[in-house]
């Protein structure tokens, strides 16, 4: 071969080393290798070299100040040599750490970053470290922890405690790999005041309370950091099922037995169609107003705003949803928040097949409906960032909750209803029931999911994936150009009767017939084509401002305030003032600020109410109202 020839050659294997290169780091950007060098971003663990696979607390709960102070013992698996464990932490003060030998290890804890919190730095002997305990307590002021005064409560006469460490707050209370490809087991014994009851997600809840303040428990199912949940307070419990009961404070408990009436109902349809229901009980705990989600899916025990407590049950869809998380998101678990469509996409999709299983499809549609029309209105809101409208994100130096929106709810539920409609609804059923049992308590990327996809509804036949267009859907902004909206007959019988009001031709009759979605929809339908006058003569018809349903009167609120409805700034406050739900928070203190006299009471409300607000809700409106 002659010099010309062989540099020809050279280059051309230089540049096909190249294009692979370019190929392999534009896949790698979608979803890093789990097990190799993938690093969460939200994590300074140093989960690629050791792992906590269990965890012992041992905590008392001290009301006046405010904390929790104990141990953590971890136990340790180690994927590579190391000399240190990494931790992460939040605002925590570590007194000691001690390893199996009972011998100090050294430990350094960073200054804190704006998203990450602390680095927790412990030295470490080798293979020889089995576990390590960590004495510390937490600080007043942490982030996962509310500390409800008796005066704020239901009861008014003792206090109460409850955590919320999605997405990354669990750091805030325990030193932990506060990542959620870290699953763990743990035990928990947790002291307080005898007159109060504590809960944990966990086995071992009791219905009642003890003398002796103390409570065991444990969790035998390896799951992420931020399902590890406690709540303590004035409570009872009441039982739906032998599986199924409700936990609320006791001038609570009735009503809520009440609307959760159908609970057992609702986990057998779930069972129905993806599989047994795998965590042994399913227990509900009805928490104070401040509360700031509608739900939080805490393995055996969901935390629930008594904001759907309204008397009919007509809210209960919420609760299809936290019970769907027991499929998605708890047992298949995204790997990262940059997943997060993951838990969320499927998990609509999962409480949407349960809605229609048990009220019928009228019903179903109905909620893909006014989905969609929040879909519409994110999408909207995100135009100037457009990455933001993938499926797969990048919150790289970004708190996790900006990925919390209706992106990874309801695109992730029109690419998983994408999928079903084209290859019906029976194989999607079935891969369902797959992807359920292959990935059960391990946690998910992107990539793997559609690797999943590929092999089970694809058969391996690449010219069927790209039919699917999945990477269109995960990896580019927005909907599919041939996207086509849903419809339903109840809506659309919602909006008909928006324009009979109009034009002065509607039944009064027909608003009492309503659901509260149809409620919701005929209210949107009158935005930006209402007065003042117009919204007397609404009030003489059906008393919207009335409403106990804060669906419903939040969906009233955002088209009065908007036009500077006088009448409407009572109703707003009051409801500002006594809930603690963002989902009403954030659109009702928007609405108010779209005036001059709305800003006033918008920023004074605020400062009246803001300590009553959960510090996740708080992180929200700061920014909403800068105060």
């Amino acid at each position: 071969m002659n010099k010309k020839n062989y540099y020809l050659l050279a280059c051309i294997w230089l540049l096909f080393l190249l294009i692979t290169n370019l190929f392999s780091c534009q896949n790698k950007k979608k979803s890093m290798a789990k097990n190799d060098v993938w690093q969460d971003p939200h994590s300074y663990s140093n989960h690629q070299e050791v792992r906590v696979r269990h965890l012992d607390l041992n905590l008392e709960i001290d009301f006046e100040r405010r904390i929790l102070s104990g141990e953590v013992m971890l136990h340790l698996d180690y994927l590579k040599s190391t000399d240190s464990l990494v931790l992460d932490g939040s605002d925590l003060k570590i007194q000691y750490v001690t390893d199996d030998n009972n011998k100090p290890l050294s430990f350094v804890v960073s200054s804190p970053s704006a998203v990450k919190g602390q680095r927790i730095a412990i030295g470490l002997s080798g293979k020889e470290t089995k576990w390590v305990k960590v004495k510390y307590q937490t600080s007043p002021d942490a982030e996962a922890l509310q500390w409800i005064p008796a005066a704020q409560t239901a009861g008014k006469k003792h206090p109460y405690m409850f955590s919320q460490s999605q997405a990354i707050l669990a750091r805030s209370w325990v030193p932990i790999q506060d990542c959620p490809i870290v699953r763990f087991t743990y035990t928990a014994r947790i002291k307080t005041d005898p007159k109060l009851l504590v809960l944990m997600s966990a086995s071992g809840n009791s219905g009642s309370k003890n003398d002796s303040g103390v409570y065991s428990f444990e969790m035998r199912s390896a799951i992420p950091s931020y399902l590890m949940a406690i709540a303590a307070g004035d409570l009872s419990f009441s039982s739906i099922s032998d599986r199924c009961g409700i936990y609320a404070e006791p001038v609570s408990l009735s009503k809520s037995v009440n609307e959760f009436a159908e609970l057992e109902k609702m986990v057998v349809a779930a069972e129905a169609l993806f599989g047994p229901y795998r965590w042994g009980r399913y227990d509900l705990l009805v928490l104070p107003p401040s509360f700031p989600f509608g739900g939080m899916e805490n393995p055996r025990l969901t935390f629930l705003t008594p904001s759907v407590i309204v008397g009919d049950r007509s809210l209960t869809s919420l609760v299809a949803h936290e019970l769907a998380h027991s499929w998605s998101g708890n047992l298949v678990t995204n790997a990262s928040w940059n997943d997060f469509w993951l838990n969320e996409g499927f998990t609509v999709y999962c409480e949407r097949r349960i809605m229609e299983e048990l009220y019928g499809k009228d019903f179903s549609d109905m909620l893909e409906v006014l989905g969609y029309q929040d879909l519409k209105s994110e999408l909207s809101d995100l135009k100037e960032q457009p990455r933001d409208t993938w499926l797969y994100l990048n919150l790289e130096e970004r708190n996790p909750d900006d990925g919390m929106n209706d992106i990874a709810y309801e695109k992730g539920y029109f690419l998983l209803k994408h999928i079903e409609a084209h290859v019906g609804r029976v194989q999607f059923d079935t891969f369902l029931n797959h992807y359920f049992d292959r990935f059960a308590f391990q946690s998910v990327t992107t990539e793997e999911f559609i690797e999943t996809v590929f092999e089970k509804i694809c058969k391996g036949d690449s010219s069927k994936l790209k039919e699917l267009e999945l990477e269109h859907w995960i990896y580019t902004p927005g909907l599919p150009g041939d996207f086509d909206e849903p419809t339903s007959t109840l809506l659309t019988k919602a909006e008909n009767n928006a324009k009979e009001f109009l034009n002065g031709s509607l039944d009064p009759a027909a608003l009492k017939m309503f659901h509260p979605f149809q409620h919701i929809r005929f209210l949107q339908s009158l935005d930006s084509k209402m007065d003042s006058s117009g919204f007397d003569r609404l009030e003489k018809l059906y008393p919207y401002s009335q409403s106990q349903n804060p669906e419903i009167l939040t969906a009233w609120l955002m088209s009065s305030l908007s036009v500077g409805y006088h009448k409407a700034f009572y109703p707003a406050k009051n409801l500002l003032m006594t809930t603690g739900r963002r989902k009403f928070l954030v659109p009702v203190y928007k609405a108010l600020l779209s005036t001059e006299q709305g800003k006033i009471i918008a920023v004074s409300t605020y400062i009246e109410a803001r300590n009553g607000y959960h510090s996740v809700a708080v992180s929200t409106l700061d920014k909403l109202l800068h105060p």
